[in-house]
């Protein structure tokens, strides 16, 4: 398995050929990444906008439902997620409309998975790298690489899930964010358990955060929020 954590990127990939959606789906997960299949257009904005973050759109331009095109220009409305192309027609013309478009990088068909990998690490190269910076807020500060966690100048003590469930509301300041959303986030997509066990989570995660734990908010009905901490 590569660098990557299986938790730390999902990708996306969006073609309409089995064969190579399932080739490229063992490639990245060989690499420890987490993977999302569609096989139209229509699957992908779906999964693109599901429950599940995704880090990398591998899209491919020809598609039925709706086109590449399409589906980038749905996604670009909402979201700068990095984006790689896929096409079998090989020519300058579609390259420069994948970019114009918002395409991140574009692969024409057929394409050495050596090449295609290297786009991959590239594009995941800097959303990785946010996600290990420390992250702080007023009086709450994250640090992903060294695992700790500090309220009001006190460390704080969180288990692996009371700290991946701050990190990611960290990384999302003022967006809801679903209790499924979180379920697949933190306790992987095959959990099985009841959602309610988040709210236990943050129950327990707010009252070790002492005063900061006001930046976990309720959104009744919705999910949970994290509101900038106070200075």
């Amino acid at each position: 398995m590569g660098a990557a954590n299986r938790f730390d990127a999902t990708v996306l990939v969006a073609d309409d050929d089995g064969v190579l959606r399932a080739l490229l789906r063992d490639i990245l997960e060989k690499e420890g990444y987490a993977v999302l299949e569609a096989e139209d257009g229509a699957q992908a904005v779906d999964a693109f906008f599901g429950t599940r973050p995704v880090d990398l759109v591998v899209l491919d331009v020809m598609m039925p439902r709706m086109d590449g095109w399409a589906v980038l220009g749905t996604i670009r409305e909402r979201s700068d997620v990095p984006v790689l192309m896929l096409t079998a027609l090989g020519d300058e013309g579609h390259e420069v409309k994948g970019f114009r478009t918002g395409a991140d990088d574009y692969v024409a068909k057929p394409f050495r998975y050596a090449v295609f990998l290297a786009r991959v690490r590239a594009l995941l190269k800097p959303v990785l790298k946010a996600r290990s910076a420390v992250t702080a807020s007023g009086r709450l500060r994250l640090d992903p690489e060294a695992r700790t966690v500090t309220a009001d100048g006190r460390p704080v003590v969180l288990d692996a899930k009371e700290f991946a469930l701050l990190a990611l509301l960290m990384r999302s300041p003022g967006r809801v964010l679903t209790r499924e959303r979180i379920l697949d986030a933190v306790w992987g997509m095959d959990y099985g358990g009841d959602a309610r066990t988040i709210d236990t989570h943050v129950k327990t995660l707010r009252a070790k955060l002492g005063p900061c734990g006001a930046c976990v908010a309720t959104v009744r009905g919705a999910g949970y929020r994290f509101e900038e901490a106070g200075t």
